[in-house]
């Protein structure tokens, strides 16, 4: 199962579930390994490792899913399918929520499946975030466990901080503060 998870969210942990009475083991790819403190991608690689196996954990579900390996972009379409197999132990299906790579993949002879979303309105990653910078509610979107590590890391703070300008504002003595 290849996705960004930016941050692990319910829906990814029902996909998961759902995958789980198909196969008997999952390795889960973190995709765009290689990117964090983007809007897009505020998460590392280690973050969102630490998110999944401690959901997991949490939802008992840590001895069927055997890996979580990262797995950074090559931006070069024609080799991403044989990237990801060098990365990963051997697999028979691949599943995913994102239509270019289930192409690749199944161009790349691999069986590659769209394993249905869970409630996207709801659980999305967008969402979260979107939440988590405008004060809102997002907690009970993710796992327990991945409010825990969110929290400690200060994720929340590291997004709003993201979406500051680099641009200085100089004051002039006897100015107020901003």
């Amino acid at each position: 199962m290849i996705g960004r998870y930016q941050p692990f969210h319910k829906g990814h942990l029902e996909v998961i579930k759902n995958i789980l009475k198909e196969v008997d083991d999952l390795i889960i790819g973190i995709g765009s390994a290689q990117v964090s403190h983007t809007l897009d991608n505020p998460f590392t690689a280690g973050e969102r490792m630490t998110m999944i196996s401690n959901a997991l954990k949490e939802e008992g579900l840590a001895g069927r899913c055997c890996y979580i390996i990262p797995i950074p972009d090559v931006w070069n379409n024609a080799l991403w399918v044989n990237h990801v197999k060098s990365l990963t132990p051997h697999f028979d299906v691949a599943y995913t929520g994102n239509a270019l790579a289930l192409r690749l993949l199944r161009e790349g002879g691999v069986d590659a499946r769209i394993q249905p979303l869970f409630d996207r309105a709801k659980y999305s990653g967008t969402e979260i975030r979107r939440r988590m910078l405008k004060g809102e509610e997002w907690e009970s979107l993710v796992p327990p466990a991945v409010v825990k590590v969110v929290k400690s890391i200060k994720g929340v703070e590291r997004l709003k901080d993201i979406t500051k300008s680099d641009k200085i504002t100089y004051l002039e003595p006897g100015d107020a503060s901003p």
